[in-house]
């Protein structure tokens, strides 16, 4: 089977299922899982269907639901804590400062920060300011505001207006969708303000975000690609699609 025959007929499976799995897809077809991921890449960029974690659903199955931070904690660990590692190397040195956007990516590097390197932190994160509290060497700034409960992170007025007198070495920020052509999203506008004013705070901007993030679009955009530094993603990453963000002038850093 040809390739342009094999993805017309992944796009028929996934339109009569409704979702369909990588690894099942694989096993259908017998092909490896790498041949999938590039089939679900090649037809997502035709708009024929969405990735999805695992695999992908039809195009208008997606909405603005959002899922808890519970849940995305539990998916893609080892991915996220590769893009956590990779991250320490864009740190600022002893006595510099950062941002720690609230989110499951950003967490995984929350907990590898050195305890070695006296670093001023600020974050809107209620359980990365948990676990940054009593670490040595840290001096905690927490961004106070409303919590929103699906995501622990606080937004609103008294967020945005603690961010405007911040100006950070560096801002590392997470993402729900990547997209070459659009930028950096996330489902909610509370949300996509605060990153907007994180973004703003930085001198230098960076945004974790793993392979699944890639090719995808939700509904604010909080940062343009220009608006971005580096973004640091994982090996799974779509080669093309990375490629297409390069020639955009954004730095990624594959982990």
């Amino acid at each position: 089977m040809y390739a342009e025959e094999r993805q017309q007929a992944l796009a028929g499976l996934v339109t009569q299922r409704g979702r369909v799995a990588v690894t099942a897809v694989a096993e259908h077809f017998g092909v490896t899982t790498e041949t999938v991921r590039r089939d679900l890449a090649v037809l997502e960029r035709a708009g024929m269907l969405r990735r999805v974690h695992g695999g992908a659903v039809p195009v208008g199955t997606l909405t603005v639901v959002e899922p808890a931070l519970g849940e995305r904690r539990g998916t893609r660990i080892e991915a996220k804590r590769r893009i956590a590692t990779a991250a320490l190397t864009l740190l600022p040195p002893a006595n510099g400062s950062l941002i720690l956007d609230g989110g499951s990516s950003t967490a995984a590097l929350a907990e590898l920060l050195p305890g070695d390197r006296p670093l001023v932190t600020a974050t809107n994160s209620v359980p990365i300011a948990a676990r940054l509290s009593g670490s040595p060497g840290i001096t905690l700034h927490v961004l106070g505001g409303r919590v929103r409960g699906i995501t622990q992170s606080a937004v609103g007025e008294s967020t945005l207006a603690a961010l405007t007198d911040l100006r950070a070495d560096v801002v590392f920020l997470g993402t729900n969708g990547i997209s070459a052509g659009f930028g950096f999203t996330t489902p909610d506008e509370a949300e996509a303000a605060v990153k907007r004013a994180m973004a703003r705070a930085g001198q230098r901007v960076v945004v974790l975000g793993d392979s699944s993030k890639l090719g995808r679009e939700h509904l604010v955009r909080f940062a343009a690609i220009e608006d971005v530094d580096v973004l640091v993603t994982d090996e799974e990453a779509d080669p093309a699609v990375v490629a297409e963000l390069e020639q955009q002038g954004i730095e990624v850093l594959v982990a």
